[in-house]
């Protein structure tokens, strides 16, 4: 796979805000379970440290390197999603603060019931990273489709379906908070979660069906 660079004039300088938190230990704090960078090899660059090489872990890290006045901009296109190399990195960087337990807690049954708290903590710890010219909706809901994907995941391979819930119950995922997983699986055993898990089976079946329609 080719190497990512991030172009040199896609770092930006920003003064510091004395009301940020302190962004890398939000993303450390109840994420063992959190794989540190995307899979994709990459280089980094910057404006007073050179280049950074890497694979995997070591992109994190270089992020984490930058100044702390710096910022990776992100630019959007015409319909303003984020475009380049540098989107691709916040894409994800997004999806590692959605496997974060502590700041983005799986045991609730929506996105929109998620507390406005959590979802402005994880954009406050994406702005002290990245210099954004899309929208502050924009980031939340794809955060908010990274998490949803992450819970799916987790269902997906750990909630087993031929056991008891006493057995579901004890298959906690590494690194998962118990009781995190103890309240969604109880969820996912009850009869609104299988109402709803029905839904989606149904939702999706019409998406399949519009597509082959459209082609016909």
């Amino acid at each position: 796979m080719p190497r990512r660079k991030i172009p040199r004039g896609s770092i930006v300088q920003n003064a510091p805000n004395s009301t940020e938190t302190n962004s890398e230990q939000q993303t450390t704090i109840g994420s063992s379970n959190v794989p540190i960078a995307p899979e994709d090899p990459t280089k980094v660059q910057t404006e007073n440290s050179g280049t950074h090489r890497g694979r995997g872990r070591t992109l994190l890290r270089d992020l984490y390197e930058l100044d702390p006045v710096e910022r990776v901009k992100v630019c959007r296109n015409s319909f303003g999603q984020p475009v380049g190399t540098e989107a691709r990195l916040l894409v994800g960087y997004l999806g590692i603060l959605a496997r974060n337990a502590n700041m983005l807690p799986i045991n609730y049954e929506s996105w929109h019931q998620m507390p406005d708290s959590n979802k402005n903590q994880a954009l406050d710890n994406i702005k002290a990273r990245f210099a954004l010219e899309v929208s502050d909706t924009y980031v939340k809901k794809a955060l908010g489709k990274r998490w949803r994907d992450h819970k799916s995941t987790l269902k997906k391979d750990y909630y087993k379906t031929k056991t008891t819930l006493a057995e579901k119950l004890q298959n906690v995922p590494p690194g998962m908070l118990r009781y995190q997983w103890e309240d969604a699986v109880r969820f996912w055993h009850s009869k609104k979660g299988e109402l709803e898990k029905a839904a989606g089976r149904n939702r999706n079946s019409l998406t399949q069906l519009g597509r082959k329609v459209l082609f016909v």
